[in-house]
C-alpha cells in the first residue's frame, strides 16, 4: 500500500514534462542534478537556525537593544483568580458589561477590580518591546545576508537578464554548489520560522503568515526536485529584496526613532509594490506560466507550481493593502497605530471604562508605531 502511494507520488507524469523520466536527471559526466533527497538536510539545518537565533538574540540583539535604550518593561501581573482565569481562557479576553457584572457576583470582586484584572492579564500575554526588537533583528540579519548572497548567485547568470533562458534545456539543467546552498539555507530558514511561529510575536495576520510559510516551503521544495531552480532563485531573491527593509523599519520603530522608521517604511513600501505587484506578476509569473508552454504541453507540476505562486500573489495583494494604507498615513503626517499588533493598555480609568463598555480603547502609540509586520513575515514567500 505504502509502496503504491510512493510510486504514484513520484510518477514522472506528475512532476516532469512528457517523454522525460527521473533517469534523465541522474548525475552523469560530472554534471549534478537536483534530487528530492537533497532536501532532508533542511530539517536539521532548521534546528541549527533555531540554536543560532537563540544565541544571536541573547548576545547580539539584546546588547544592541540596550544601546538603543530598549528595555523590558515591568508589568503589573494579574493576581491568581481561578474564576476569572477560566473565563479568560474559555470565553474571551474582553468581557462585556453584562459579563463583568456576572463575574463580579461569582468572584466577589467589584466591577472595577475585574476590569483591572483583565487588563493586566491581557498585558501579560502581549510580547514585550524587547522581544519584538530581538525578533526583528534576527530576521533583518538573515534577510539582508540572504539578499546579498542571492544576488551573488544569480547576477552573473544569463537568465537573470533574459528570462526565456530560464527554460533553456529544461528540465535537464545541472546545478552548481552556490544554487544548492542558497536553496538549502532559504528552505531551512522557513522551516525554522514555521517551527517557532507559536512562540514568535503573534499579529492579526497570524493565519496568513502560516499560509505564507507553508506555501513557501512547498514552492521551494517542489521547485528543487522538479528542477525549477532557475525560476526559484529569481523568486527568492525578489522576495528578499524588500523583507530586510521592513525588519529594519520595525527595529527603528521599537527604538523610538520615528522619522527614520517612517522614511525606511516608505522605501520598503515602494520596493514591495514594485517587486511583488509589478515584477512578480508581470515578469516572473509570465515567465513560469507562458514560456514553459512553448517547450512542453502543460503537466501537473506546471499547474501545481503556478497555483502556489497564485496563492503567494494573493497574499501580496492582501499585505499591499495594509502597506499602502499605512504609507498614506505617514505621508499625510497622521499618527499611526500598529495595525497588526494590539497596543499595550495603561493603568488608566479611561481604559477600564472602555472594557466595561465592551472593548478597550486603543490609543495612538508614542512614536507613531508605524510598523506591525504588514508583509511577510516573513515571514513572506516564494514565497514571500
Amino acid at each position: 500500500m505504502l509502496q503504491t502511494l510512493y510510486d504514484y507520488f513520484w510518477w514522472e507524469r506528475l512532476w516532469l514534462p512528457v517523454n522525460l523520466t527521473w533517469a534523465d536527471l541522474e548525475d552523469r559526466d560530472g554534471r549534478v542534478y537536483a534530487k528530492a533527497s537533497d532536501l532532508y538536510i533542511t530539517l536539521p539545518l532548521a534546528l541549527l537556525f533555531l540554536i543560532v537565533r537563540y544565541f544571536f538574540e541573547l548576545y547580539v540583539a539584546t546588547p544592541l537593544a540596550a544601546l538603543l535604550n530598549i528595555k523590558e518593561k515591568t508589568r503589573l501581573r494579574a493576581p491568581p483568580n481561578p474564576t476569572l482565569e477560566h473565563f479568560y481562557q474559555t470565553s474571551g479576553k474582553q468581557p462585556k458589561q453584562a459579563e463583568v457584572e456576572l463575574l463580579s457576583r461569582q468572584s466577589g470582586l467589584s466591577g472595577r477590580q475585574i476590569e483591572r484584572w483583565f487588563r493586566r492579564r491581557r498585558n501579560q500575554d502581549r510580547p514585550s518591546l524587547l522581544k519584538k526588537f530581538r525578533e526583528a533583528s534576527w530576521r533583518f540579519t538573515f534577510y539582508l545576508i540572504a539578499f546579498i548572497a542571492g544576488m551573488a548567485v544569480i547576477v552573473d547568470k544569463p537568465w537573470f537578464y533574459d528570462m526565456k533562458k530560464v527554460w533553456e534545456g529544461y528540465p535537464i539543467q545541472s546545478t552548481i554548489p552556490s544554487q544548492y546552498w542558497y536553496y538549502m539555507i532559504e528552505l531551512s530558514f522557513y522551516w525554522s520560522l514555521l517551527f517557532s511561529i507559536a512562540s514568535d510575536v503573534k499579529r492579526k495576520d497570524f493565519k496568513e503568515q502560516i499560509i505564507h510559510h507553508v506555501a513557501t516551503i512547498i514552492l521551494i521544495s517542489f521547485s528543487w526536485f522538479a528542477n525549477y531552480i532557475r525560476a526559484g532563485t529569481l523568486i527568492m531573491a525578489l522576495h528578499d529584496s524588500s523583507d530586510y527593509l521592513l525588519e529594519s523599519a520595525k527595529m527603528f520603530n521599537y527604538a523610538g526613532w520615528k522619522n527614520t522608521c517612517n522614511n525606511i517604511f516608505i522605501v520598503f513600501a515602494i520596493v514591495f509594490i514594485i517587486t511583488r505587484l509589478v515584477i512578480l506578476p508581470f515578469w516572473i509569473l509570465h515567465c513560469t506560466v507562458v514560456y514553459p508552454l512553448e517547450l512542453y504541453p502543460a503537466f501537473f507540476g506546471y499547474y501545481f507550481f503556478n497555483s502556489m505562486m497564485g496563492v503567494l500573489q494573493l497574499l501580496h495583494v492582501f499585505w499591499a493593502y495594509f502597506i499602502l494604507r499605512m504609507a498614506h498615513k505617514f505621508i499625510t503626517g497622521k499618527l499611526v497605530e500598529d495595525e497588526r499588533s494590539d497596543p499595550e493598555e495603561t493603568e488608566s480609568s479611561e481604559g477600564e471604562e472602555a472594557i466595561a463598555g465592551g472593548g478597550a480603547k486603543s490609543r495612538p502609540l508614542a512614536n507613531g508605531h508605524p510598523v506591525g509586520h504588514p508583509v511577510v513575515s516573513n515571514n513572506h514567500r516564494k514565497n514571500d
